[in-house]
């Protein structure tokens, strides 16, 4: 039965970890175009 939580676990964590990617191209764009917050810091010029 400890497969299951293997068979579930792993798409899972791939899955968070695909998002979290995908968010932080996102925080870094807005970063670059001067919308939103960006994730460093100050704008870039």
């Amino acid at each position: 039965m400890w497969y299951f939580a293997w068979l579930l676990g792993l798409p899972l964590a791939a899955l968070f970890a695909v998002l979290n990617a995908m968010w932080l191209e996102l925080r870094a764009d807005a970063c670059f175009t001067e919308e939103g917050d960006c994730p460093v810091g100050e704008h870039k010029p």
